[in-house]
């Protein structure tokens, strides 16, 4: 968790824009009775925002299409990332099944007539 006034003298954003980053939900800073916490994410989240609407020019609709892209990678990763832990493990699970087998005869190839 980063408090605010860490967040906005290393960001160099000011209060105004996150608050309305907030409102929008690009970031999910959370508001508590005299302050905003912020995680890492919001803060690398902050830098991509405030790079695009400073150095590249992108308006808030441009902003929100970004962000909608870059969580739906961000959730394809974790599919990905699952997809693979289970494929591991069932490919663990088929050599350990392989090796209690008794080795069967070698067959040739059946020819086709």
């Amino acid at each position: 968790m980063i408090d605010l006034d860490e967040f906005l003298s290393h960001s160099g954003i000011e209060l105004r824009s996150l608050e309305q980053w907030i409102d929008r939900e690009w970031l999910l800073g959370e508001r508590r009775s005299t302050t905003i916490v912020l995680t890492d994410m919001d803060a690398a989240r902050a830098r991509l925002i405030h790079d695009l609407k400073r150095d590249f020019g992108v308006n808030d609709e441009g902003v929100d299409i970004v962000l909608h892209l870059v969580d739906q990678l961000h959730g394809l990763r974790q599919v990905l990332a699952q997809m693979r832990t289970e494929a591991q493990a069932a490919r663990r699970r088929d050599i350990r099944r392989s090796r209690g087998r008794k080795p069967g005869p070698i067959l040739a190839p059946r020819r086709r007539s």
